[in-house]
This record gives structure tokens, C-alpha cells and sequence, in this order.
């Protein structure tokens, strides 16, 4: 049964035989039960069921079929195509279901959906059929032009109208292992010699003789890999004059002797069919079952796949040389407001978390003296008090010190400055209090910052000299603890304030210096203009840059330590969670993680939103954890970078691969700084995806486990989840650990087995994140 539209040609059989025939227009096969082998003039495919072949235009084949199978073809005819893709002569197809690249199985998929809808479709006929078959058949061209698609050799480019052309091309397809010359096949053709060789030239782009040659090398190469003929025998056999013109032309297509071709891909033995007396024999198939089956097998594929607008690039990786370059990692900083916290379990069960899974070096608080952690001095005529005013500090330093976690304080100048004697007191009793319980070599990790912001009013002098007396107190009673200074830094202007010009002058009193980074500081997000939005993307690797290099003028090398920073994410809790940007913190992270010595981040929303009193929400910084638990993107984006071990072998804007003692990893990323109202949108949002083909060159042959991780908006953000499961009668504690457990990145496992080369597509939504862990397999 088939349809006699001229656009195409669609039926559901059973075969048994199909004899050589040259492809008219473009052919899919699928096996929708049994198993069907195909060969072509270089392959051979063993189809079992589910499995899609794709038969480009002009290519030779034949197919044997094993008893009861059912085989859906459909012929896209050249006329079709040509109507609406003007390239196709240009290209071909290669889709093969047990070949198709890692990464392509959903569209892959899609082909097979729309394949069985075609098919029922023409079964019912009903009103709309028309429409729908040429719905289904753009789709599938569309899925294959942007999927499948490689540059074409000059057999597709074979103009099939000239039918002149046509007849000389399938005698030679069918004669090619005897001997053809160009004055045989004109008087074959009825055409003197030279202008046969002038026409041939002219609509081949090549001529006669290197023609024919090239289709004797595709049939060898078939004889190579499927028989165990010796190389003499195969030039032979395909016409060859001899076998050094063999492996000459050999080695000049494919780079290789055909000796090392044959040991390079090894496949399974196979007997021609030209050794079969075959005539075509095929069945159409009327039976009311197979319906049914196509139906189950529509209802478990896979209808989730959109990518008609995403940007498709390449990326080709080259790891042969040696990896010598060491992955750096800065420490780690989680800011907990204030000491009370460190009381409350649920933030020490996300600090143990954190310091498991990410990996934790500081704790970050503020208000050490003023908040609830110390309490109030009390008169006692005990001569040793029973009572200590540190009772409920010391419960969370014995914490932090169990964990060989230290403590990084900042001292706000308004904070001290407001009594700066009694301030200066306590600080030292404190100090020494905590001296005495825990001793000078844990203390010695502790850091200090001395902070006051840029648009100060306090004069030079004044800051100078406060800063120098904090730096003294501590130093007599710690020597080796770190005091540093806060450095207001501004971006466009490339200085610091003149209130803090001074350190420059007394940089042997200042340790370490501490900064901020928020590109936020400098957009309007009420312009929908992108130009802005794109001057922020590298802005804490550029501001990075401008710090160390002002420094560096000025004669200062000191450890820097990012004490909060943001990457461009909106002014509104709206677009602050709906701006998915996992790519941009991971891509930021690797940016420093040789320039700074620690970079900070909030513990958790709710800390984080108490430190504003009630007030607006701020988002000059990243967060690890939300409300009830549920894990950030910043969190996932910390717990890759932690996961990349061994030595970089390669590196880019948007990627990163290592070599270790298992194998390999790969971290790709699709890192996009526009205005965060636009990513509300759905539909603008696509046009940022990224369908990425990857070519990885040098790795070692073997058998591998891949293990991928994807983690976008669809796969681990929370905030999706959140928006998703909202009510406006509220969210049980049901409900919001089905969210944490839900929010986490997809992981996918495939078997690979690398001999050469190794190529997969990854499909990349906006900041989206993939990881592949790729094992060697212990066999």
C-alpha cells in the first residue's frame, strides 16, 4: 500500500527480499517489528525493532528481511524537498538508530513519532489529512536537517531528471568490479569520447575516471570491514588495477593504510547478497494488531524535545597532548549573619551539608559583639563565676572548631566607631577567651575585615587610624591571625575611594584585602536594551582584573577574598528566581578560582533576608540553600566545580575537560547574560538554547560508562518547582519535600565504547549545565 501523491510514497509491509536499486529521493525505514539487514554500496545495517535507517537520494541498496517483520517506509520525494529546502543537494543524512550520536535519541525519537502518526493519519483519511501529512512530513525534514545533517558527496548532488546521466551512473554502480573505460561507456552511450568526458565533468564536478574510482573505494571499504579478504584480494575484486592504486587512493580519502583502517573499526563478518539469486518479494501488511502495536510504541516515546529555534555550534576538543595544567579551587565562605545561628540546627546540618558535598574553609559573620551570641556582663560576688558570658558563643566555636571550619569576621567601622573603647574591651576578652579554650593554632586561620563601604563620609585619617588600632589590639594577642581591609573599588573609574587611598601607603599592616561584585550595581533594569546587559558579562572576572592590576601598580600582592558578589539576575524576587543561572556562577567560579583566595556566599534566604531587617529583599548575593532546605542553583554549580578532579586537558569560555585515574569528565555550559525580564518568556527564551555537537579527539580506546548530569530550569530549579506547586492557600511540609526531593539534576547513564574519535550532540537550554563523568570500564 502507498500513497501516489508525487510528494511522497508511505507503506507498512512485510519483506522478504528487495532487490539493488538506486534511491529515488530521500528513504526512512523503520522496523516496527522482526529484523530486516540492509546494505548499501559501504554498509551493512541490522535493523531490529524500533530501529530508523535513513537511505539518502542515489545511494544503492538492497534488503533481506527475516521472517515475519513489520517495516514502515516512507520516500520523501526530491520535488517535495526541493520545494522548500534549497541545500539538499548539498547534503546528506546519516541516521542510523544504533549509530545516532549521544545526545540525538529524543530526536530521534521525534522520527519515529512522527513516522507512526504519517501512517495513521493515511490509514483514517479523515478531513484534515492532507494537512497533517505535510505537517508531519516538515517535521521530520526539519528534525533532520538540524539533527542529522552532513555535507554531501557528489552522488547526492546526481541531478536524477537527466536520465542520460542516470543510465551511465547505474551501470557503473553495477559494473564497477569489471573493467569500464571512459571511450567503452561512449559508445555504450552513444557519445564521442570527449564530449562524454566534458558532459561527465560538467555534472559531476569531477571526472570519469576519478569517478569510478571513488565508487570501487566505497564498495572496498565494505569488503574491508564485513569480509576477511586481504587488501590484494579486495582491490581486485572492486576493480582496482592493482593494489598499490588501491591503497594509494585508500590513504589519500582516509587518511590511514587500509591495514590500519581494517584494525581500527572492528565489525561483525558479513556475506554479501549478491551471493542470493534475489527478485523482489514483499508483502503489504493489512493486519488490524499492528495498529494497536504502533500505538503503545507512540505512547512511550518521548514528546518533550523542542529545539526548532535553538543556535547550533560546534565544538572540537583535541586532547592528545599530555594535561599538565592543575585544577586551582579557592576556599570557600558561608555567611551566617551572625553567631546565633551557628545554635540552630537546620544551619549547621546545611553547613555540614555544604562542607560535604561543595566543600566549606570559612564561616562568615558579622555583629560579633553586638548580637545575641554574647551575653550581657553580670555582677557576681563569686570569686569564679559559675556563669559565663560566652556560654552560648563557645557552643557554636566548639562547632565550627569539630569541623576545622574558621571563623571570618567583618567589623563594620559604624559598628565600632559607635563606642569604640568599650568595643575594643570587649574585643579583647573575647579574643582572649577564646585564646585560652581553643589556642593560637586554630585562631591563626581566622580572618578579620575591617569594613567600611565607598560613598563614606568618614574622613582618611579617621579610617587610617581606627583600623590601626584593631589591627594591633588583635595582632598582640594573635599574632598569626589574618586582619584585612575592605576595598571599595570602583569599576568604570578603576580606583578606590579617597578615604581608603591610604592602604595603599600601609599595605604591610593589611593582609588581606576583601571586595564586592554586583554587576547589578550597574543596570537599569527598566532598559530592555541588551547592549548594557552584555558589557556585565565578565564583570567579576573583569573587576577581578582591574583590583589586582591597581594593586599591582601601586606595588601591593595581597590574597583576595570575594566576600559577596552576584551575577546579573533582576531587582524582584520575581525575576531574581525565575533567572535561571547556574551556567553564569559555575562559568564565573572557574573565571577567579586562580585570582582569589576564598569567595562567599549566604548560607540561606532566610539568614540572608533577616540581615535587611524586614526590609527589601536584597540580592547583592548568591545563596546555597532556599526556605525548608531546598538547595540554590549556586549549590549545584559549587558541587560540579567540586566534582572536576585530575588534570585540565582542555578549556574554553563555556567548557572544561579533565583526565584522572577513571577516565574523564567534561562540563559544558551555555552561559547567557541578557535582561532577566525577558527570560519570563518562554518563547524569547529559546532562542538562547544551544544545540552544541561536540567532537572529542585523542581520548583513550576502550569501553566507557558516560554518566551525564543535566541541570536547567527543567531538570534541579528550584524556584520552577516552586512557582509550579504554588497555592494561595499554602505549601505543608508534603508538598515542599516532594519540591526539595524533585530539585535536582537529571542524570543519565550510556555505555560507549570509543574507538577513535568520539562525537554526541548536547542540547543546552539557557544556562544550563551538563556534566559528563566518563569511566573507563574494568573489564
Amino acid at each position: 500500500m502507498s500513497n501516489q501523491l508525487s510528494e511522497f510514497q508511505i507503506s507498512l509491509k512485510e519483506i522478504h527480499y528487495l532487490s539493488p536499486k538506486v534511491n529515488q529521493g530521500l528513504e526512512l525505514i523503520f522496523v516496527v517489528e522482526g529484523q530486516i539487514t540492509v546494505e548499501t554500496d559501504s554498509h551493512f545495517y541490522e535493523l531490529n525493532e524500533l530501529d530508523l535507517l535513513v537511505i539518502n537520494r542515489n545511494e544503492l541498496f538492497q534488503i533481506k528481511g527475516n521472517p515475519d517483520n513489520y517495516v514502515l517506509s516512507l520516500t520523501i520525494s526530491d520535488t517535495f524537498i526541493d520545494r522548500f529546502y534549497k541545500n539538499y543537494r548539498d547534503n546528506r543524512f546519516e541516521c542510523y538508530s544504533k549509530e545516532v550520536h549521544m545526545g540525538r535519541e529524543k530526536m530521534l525519537n521525534n522520527l519515529r513519532k512522527w513516522l507512526i502518526k504519517l501512517i495513521i493519519s493515511y490509514y483514517r483519511q479523515d478531513e484534515s489529512h492532507q494537512i497533517e501529512f505535510q505537517k508531519y512530513l516538515c517535521d521530520i525534514l526539519l528534525t533532520l536537517i538540524r539533527g542529522f545533517k552532513k555535507k554531501g558527496s557528489s552522488s547526492e548532488k546526481l541531478d536524477t531528471n537527466d536520465q542520460r546521466l542516470m543510465q551511465i551512473i547505474d551501470y557503473l554502480e553495477r559494473n564497477y568490479d569489471q573493467p569500464i573505460t571512459l571511450e567503452e561507456m561512449a559508445r555504450k552511450s552513444y557519445l564521442s569520447t570527449a564530449y562524454l568526458s566534458r558532459y561527465f565533468k560538467q555534472k559531476m564536478n569531477m571526472g570519469f575516471s576519478r569517478y569510478l574510482m571513488t565508487i570501487r573505494l566505497k564498495h572496498s571499504v565494505k569488503d574491508l570491514l564485513y569480509t576477511n579478504d586481504t587488501v590484494s584480494q579486495i582491490s581486485m575484486n572492486n576493480g582496482f588495477p592493482n593494489t598499490k592504486s588501491f591503497t594509494t587512493l585508500f590513504k589519500e580519502n582516509y587518511g590511514m593504510t587500509p591495514h590500519v583502517y581494517r584494525e581500527k573499526h572492528p565489525v561483525e563478518k558479513k556475506d554479501s547478497f549478491k551471493e542470493y539469486p534475489l527478485e523482489d518479494a514483499e508483502q503489504p501488511v493489512h493486519s488490524p494488531e499492528i495498529l494497536g502495536k504502533l500505538g503503545v510504541i507512540l505512547n512511550t516515546l518521548d514528546q518533550s524535545y523542542k529545539n526548532t529555534q535553538s543556535k547550533f555550534e560546534e565544538l572540537s576538543l583535541d586532547i592528545t597532548a599530555p594535561g599538565n595544567i592543575p585544577i586551582s579551587r579557592p576556599k570557600h565562605m558561608v555567611i551566617a549573619h551572625e553567631l546565633k545561628e551557628l545554635q540552630k540546627e537546620n544551619i549547621r546540618a546545611q553547613i555540614l551539608m555544604a562542607k560535604r558535598e561543595i566543600g566549606v574553609d570559612f564561616v562568615g559573620i558579622s555583629n560579633l559583639l553586638k548580637g545575641e551570641a554574647i551575653s550581657a556582663e553580670i555582677e557576681t560576688d563569686e570569686i569564679i563565676p559559675t556563669s559565663s558570658q560566652y556560654f552560648k558563643t563557645d557552643i557554636a566555636l566548639e562547632f565550627l572548631k569539630q569541623q576545622n571550619l574558621a571563623l571570618f569576621v567583618r567589623i563594620d567601622y559604624q559598628e565600632l566607631s559607635m563606642d569604640e573603647e568599650n568595643y575594643l574591651r570587649k574585643l579583647e576578652h573575647f579574643l582572649k577567651h577564646c585564646l585560652q579554650l581553643y589556642g593560637g593554632s586554630y585562631l591563626s586561620a581566622w580572618h578579620f575585615l575591617f569594613y567600611e563601604p565607598y560613598n563614606t563620609i568618614v574622613a582618611a585619617d579617621e579610617l587610617k587610624r581606627v583600623y590601626f588600632r584593631l589591627y594591633h589590639l588583635i595582632k598582640g594577642i594573635v599574632p598569626d591571625i589574618h586582619v584585612g581591609m575592605f576595598l571599595p573599588f570602583s569599576f568604570e573609574k578603576e580606583k578606590t575611594s579617597e578615604a581608603h587611598i591610604w592602604l595603599l601607603k600601609e599595605a604591610e599592616f593589611v593582609d588581606f584585602i576583601g571586595y564586592h561584585s554586583n554587576q547589578n550595581d550597574v543596570v537599569d533594569f527598566k532598559e530592555l536594551n541588551d547592549d548594557r546587559f552584555f558589557l556585565t558579562k565578565d564583570y567579576l572576572k573583569e573587576k577581578t582584573e582591574k583590583i589586582k592590576a591597581y594593586l599591582k601598580k601601586n606595588g601591593i600582592k595581597k590574597p583576595l577574598h570575594v566576600i559577596s558578589w552576584n551575577t546579573l539576575s533582576g531587582n524582584t524576587r520575581l525575576t531574581n528566581g525565575r533567572f535561571f543561572r547556574a551556567a553564569l556562577v559555575l562559568e564565573n567560579m572557574l573565571d577567579i578560582s586562580d585570582e582569589v583566595e576564598s569567595v562567599g556566599f549566604w548560607i540561606n534566604t532566610v539568614v540572608h533576608e533577616s540581615e535587611s531587617d524586614g526590609q527589601r529583599i536584597r540580592i547583592e548575593g548568591l545563596e546555597l540553600f532556599h526556605y525548608f532546605d531546598g538547595k540554590r542553583p549556586a549549590y549545584f554549580a559549587l558541587m560540579f566545580a567540586k566534582r572536576l578532579n585530575g588534570k585540565i586537558v582542555a578549556q574554553g569560555p563555556d567548557y572544561m575537560m579533565t583526565k584522572n585515574e577513571r577516565g574523564y569528565q567534561l562540563v559544558l555550559m551555555n552561559s547567557k547574560t541578557v535582561n532577566p525580564y525577558y527570560l519570563i518568556e518562554e518563547t524569547f527564551l529559546q532562542m538562547f538554547n544551544k544545540d552544541l555537537f561536540v567532537k572529542i579527539k585523542g581520548m583513550e580506546p576502550g569501553e566507557y560508562q558516560v554518566r551525564k548530569y543535566t541541570f536547567d530550569r527543567e531538570h534541579g530549579a528550584l524556584y520552577t518547582n516552586w512557582i509550579d506547586l504554588n497555592s494561595r492557600y499554602g505549601l505543608d511540609m508534603e508538598v515542599i519535600d516532594y519540591i526539595n526531593r524533585s530539585s535536582y539534576p537529571q542524570l543519565e547513564i550510556f555505555d560507549e565504547k570509543i574507538i577513535s574519535d568520539w562525537s554526541f550532540y548536547s542540547y543546552l537550554t539557557v544556562n544550563a549545565i551538563h556534566f559528563f563523568d566518563i569511566r573507563k570500564a574494568v573489564l
